[in-house]
């Protein structure tokens, strides 16, 4: 048991306990009080189950019936801080490392797919590329040769099924609710709070920020603007502001 909860390591349960038990009676529910959003079961290949599957019992069927499946009996724990078209695209970027190439529906499928998501996490995706994600997806689970390549597409598929509202989001409204996919961040100033220092353009790489014509009630100097077009989203104006005027949207 790892990811976002209190009591992470090797744990013996019996079949049938539910991943409710699991999680906040062994596991000691979500580090720093967060919510719940997702558990992944059965390893790399498994899939992502939401709130709505915390009563599921631990056993074969179950997690299959699910969408997700036993697998190795790793299990692991998200809250709201994971994006799920970011997870399904590291676990597919495992499987794609692991295929041993014997079938192209492994080989070359999988990294389509991973292509996809790739193009959905960097906010240059589109609702057809949803569809085609799902379709290549369900190929995939049908024609691959080996446990591995049948199971790989579990992570994308059971995002799509209980995440579909991110992959939109990342398609339409180019935004990542998570704040993990890099290219969809925007850096912004808060110009009421910005001194006018001017700390953050010498410290920013990109020579992205300057300095805009206004002047907030009771400072000396005019506030600073970044450019997002310049931005190379690395952080570094943020940790040289000592105001707290720089934030992620």
């Amino acid at each position: 048991m790892a990811g976002q909860i209190n009591n992470v390591g090797l744990i013996e349960v019996p079949m049938g306990i539910t991943l409710r038990e699991i999680i906040y009676e062994i596991g000691g529910g979500i580090k720093g009080g967060r919510q719940f959003k997702a558990v992944q079961t059965g390893g790399p290949s498994g899939g992502c189950l939401t709130a709505k599957h915390l009563d599921t019992a631990i056993d074969y069927d179950s997690l299959v019936a699910a969408g997700s499946m036993m697998g190795s009996g790793g299990m692991v724990v998200m809250d709201e801080t994971s994006c799920m078209p970011a997870i399904a695209k590291f676990y597919l970027e495992f499987t794609c490392e692991e295929s041993c190439g014997k079938c192209s529906p492994c080989r070359i499928g999988n990294k389509r797919l991973c292509e996809m998501l790739e193009k959905i996490t960097d906010g240059r995706g589109t609702m057809e590329d949803l569809q085609e994600l799902r379709n290549l997806a369900a190929v995939i689970k049908d024609t691959a040769l080996c446990g591995l390549g049948q199971t790989s597409p579990n992570p994308v598929l059971s995002t799509l099924d209980n995440f579909w509202d991110e992959y939109v989001e990342h398609v339409v409204d180019k935004k990542c609710r998570a704040g993990v996919c890099k290219k969809l961040m925007r850096y912004e100033i808060d110009r009421e709070k910005c001194i006018g220092c001017g700390k953050c353009a010498k410290g920013c790489p990109a020579e992205a920020i300057t300095r805009t014509d206004y002047t907030a009630p009771g400072h000396k100097l005019a506030s600073m603007v970044i450019d997002s077009e310049k931005c190379l989203k690395c952080g570094a104006c943020i940790g040289g502001c000592k105001f707290g005027a720089i934030s992620v949207k």
